[in-house]
């Protein structure tokens, strides 16, 4: 039997993972295709993709900044320069504001740190329960795994639904509110615009960006990826499901009429549903940890909606295991 269990790929996942294997033996899974979790890469094609998750990252805490350094050094991550527009605001882009992207996909850094960690995809936890100080992990395929310790770092509302009979500590009470987001991708022709993204004052559209800008391949057409609001997503995504084709097309229609590029037709659209995107309203806690149950909890939720938060809270989470 293996020391832990660790549910979901994305940063935190990925990197609680990557410093407990250092001491532990354990397993992650993850009910997605792939790595990555919030920070998704679809392919396009063979050499083509989409960044549909996180778009960027912009490192702000010292521990942060020194770890991405290390992964530029290495050549996982990279800066995305070009031109970063502004639309319809009186804000402009602020040239110290660094963005950093993966070298082939912003699942980039997961990719990095699981490299060495035994992951299983397609992989759903429906169930947990603790007997006799062992998890029960009881997956969606029928199957059942073993573990002496939990790790949990999926949304907010799932992670209530799977363990407050067992989390008593009074975070799992509150009102977290996640909000959704709505992602678009698309292929149009190419045009002559010069623009690798676009920030709007808009209720609809939030943001776009021209993957073909971050230098990871060529093509003939250009490949966007457009975010909705928070708000626009947190109306629609319930639905969205059964009004993908007609929330793609506002999506597009919009983008269209915002941007100076001109009207063409579209080649290829995908829609991709984040009913549970992010929370802007930190907690008290970095994580959660019940060494009485082996039982630990880590997510950007607890500490903000930037990818950067995940990866705070899953250190976090570490120390108190290693206490």
């Amino acid at each position: 039997m293996k020391d832990f269990c660790i549910i979901g790929s994305g940063i935190s996942g990925a990197t609680i993972a990557n410093t407990l294997s250092k001491k532990y033996s354990l397993d992650l899974y993850d009910k997605a295709r792939g790595v990555g979790g919030r920070s998704s890469n679809k392919k396009f094609n063979k050499n083509e993709s989409f960044d549909h998750g996180a778009q960027y990252i912009s490192p702000k805490s010292i521990e942060f900044k020194r770890f991405i350094k290390k992964l530029i050094d290495k050549r996982i991550v990279k800066s995305w320069p070009g031109k970063h527009v502004f639309l319809n605001t009186d804000k402009k882009e602020d040239k110290k504001h660094i963005k950093i992207i993966g070298k082939n996909g912003n699942n980039a850094i997961s990719k990095y740190l699981l490299k060495d960690i035994n992951c299983n995809f397609n992989s759903e936890v429906i169930k947990i329960f603790n007997k006799n100080n062992i998890w029960e992990i009881y997956f969606s395929d029928g199957s059942i795994k073993l573990y002496k310790s939990l790790i949990l770092t999926c949304p907010f509302p799932q992670l209530k639904k799977l363990s407050k009979k067992y989390i008593k500590h009074s975070f799992v009470n509150k009102r977290i509110k996640m909000d959704a987001n709505i992602t678009v991708m698309m292929v149009i022709k190419k045009s002559k615009h010069n623009v690798s993204s676009y920030f709007f004052n808009d209720k609809i559209l939030g943001w776009a960006g021209n993957e073909n800008s971050k230098m990871r391949f060529k093509s003939k057409n250009d490949l966007w990826t457009l975010q909705s609001t928070y708000s626009w997503a947190n109306e629609k995504i319930n639905k969205n499901q059964e009004n993908k084709e007609l929330n793609s097309k506002i999506m597009i229609e919009q983008f269209f009429k915002l941007t100076d590029i001109k009207k063409t037709k579209v080649l290829f659209s995908l829609n991709h549903g984040w009913k549970y995107s992010s929370s802007s309203k930190p907690l008290k806690i970095k994580s959660y940890w019940n060494s009485s149950l082996n039982l630990g909890v880590c997510a950007d939720w607890f500490v903000g909606p930037r990818l950067e938060s995940g990866w705070i809270s899953a250190k976090d989470l570490f120390k108190k295991i290693s206490k």
